[in-house]
């Protein structure tokens, strides 16, 4: 049996899908660790794990509600990717000293896993927890992945690490969770992806959630735009009310951390937090953000998606949904009630979308999830020839 150690960065979204990857592991006899924060990777794997602390700094200030594309993009390298990187490193490095082991699932923001990895000649997997960066969305803007490149390169030699290329993607494994029905073709960079289709683990049951407010004679929508948009979200949370206030045949449960909404129609459900995987089977329609863990996990279920992309790599998981015909897509700044009802009702009565949420749905159980990712890996490190970057 092998041991293997998770590098994660300290985002519940980013760490999910590699909880069911740990628990098929060590259900077939592997031993696992992480690296990371322990008091998140703890709320999500349970006090039991064993954790090697890594710092892990908050999101830099200065990330205004507007920013958008490459300026968003250069915000999240250089205030927090680039900072995470330099901090975990010594936190990665001890882990590996102390756990030994034989390879290493890195996140594909915890860049420290792959640089140690490379260092050590440890073979090591990605964890494309979003399928985005396989769809090279720098290609059309040389300059800013030019940028990039020579941020990682700089990074390497602050730290004294070796060269290496694109430290993101693992040369041996790369494990995306997702399956070619959802991401169209994408490069197959020398044969090591691996589509898994979504990681889906059990997580603690949500008491507090009014069940018995769901009425099986009306169709039901969830809104959610995650816990990470909490600064943009109020004006499209309250237009989705108005939206649902004119559907009375239709109940809506909208996801509001803040607690920005205020009076609401009986037909709508105000959260601060809901059991969204429970929730799915139960519902006909999901209106999200485009981040990548919802979208995966509504149409895991079957269930189609009205889409408003707020930022990262939410255009392009939006766009993805589009083009497999499986939802809608809105312009989140200027979505309004009208605009919402309208992407509702039109994923709600047309058959088309239903139909391809479905197909999608059945390529996702079809790859194995989770299971079939630990497959992957304990084949890895039973074989792997550790190849050097070029």
């Amino acid at each position: 049996m092998s041991r293997f150690l998770f590098v994660v960065p300290p985002l519940v979204g980013h760490i999910n899908p590699t909880v069911g990857v740990a628990t098929a592991l060590v259900d077939n006899g592997h031993e696992v660790a992480w690296a990371g924060n322990p008091e998140i990777i703890a709320s999500l794997v349970g006090p039991n794990a064993a954790v090697f602390p890594c710092a892990t700094p908050e999101l830099g200030d200065g990330r205004t509600p507007d920013m958008r594309g490459p300026a968003a993009l250069k915000f999240l390298w250089e205030s927090f990717l680039i900072p995470l990187a330099e901090a975990m490193t010594p936190g990665v490095r001890n882990a590996v000293d102390e756990f030994a082991p034989d390879a290493l699932i890195v996140d594909q923001q915890a860049i420290a896993g792959g640089m140690v990895a490379n260092a050590l000649d440890l073979p090591w997997a990605t964890s494309a927890t979003t399928s985005a960066e396989l769809a090279d969305p720098l290609a059309s803007m040389p300059r800013v992945a030019e940028w990039l490149a020579g941020m990682l390169a700089d990074l390497q030699a602050r730290l004294g690490m070796p060269p290496v290329g694109d430290i993101r993607f693992s040369p041996h494994l790369v494990l995306v969770f997702s399956t070619i029905a959802l991401t169209g073709l994408v490069d197959y960079r020398a044969g090591q992806l691996r589509f898994v289709g979504p990681s889906i683990a059990a997580r603690p049951p949500a008491d507090d959630f009014p069940w018995d407010w769901l009425d099986p004679q009306r169709q039901h929508v969830l809104i959610s735009l995650g816990t990470a948009n909490i600064d943009v979200g109020a004006q499209f949370l309250s237009e989705s009310a108005r939206a649902l206030a004119e559907r009375p045949h239709i109940q809506g449960i909208i996801v509001d951390p803040a607690g920005t909404i205020g009076e609401t129609p009986e037909n709508v459900l105000v959260c601060r937090r809901v059991p969204q995987l429970e929730l799915m089977p139960r519902v006909q329609a999901v209106v999200c953000h485009g981040g990548h863990n919802t979208v995966c996990e509504a149409l895991y279920h079957g269930v189609p998606l009205v889409i408003a992309p707020i930022r990262d790599d939410q255009p392009i998981v939006a766009q993805q949904v589009v083009d497999a015909d499986a939802g809608v897509r809105l312009r989140f700044g200027r979505a309004n009630a009208d605009q919402i009802g309208a992407a509702i009702d039109k994923v709600l009565s047309t058959a088309f979308y239903w139909y391809n949420a479905r197909r999608v749905r059945d390529s996702f159980r079809s790859a194995g999830g989770a299971a079939a990712a630990a497959g992957h890996l304990a084949e890895l490190a039973r074989t792997a020839e550790v190849p050097r970057y070029v």
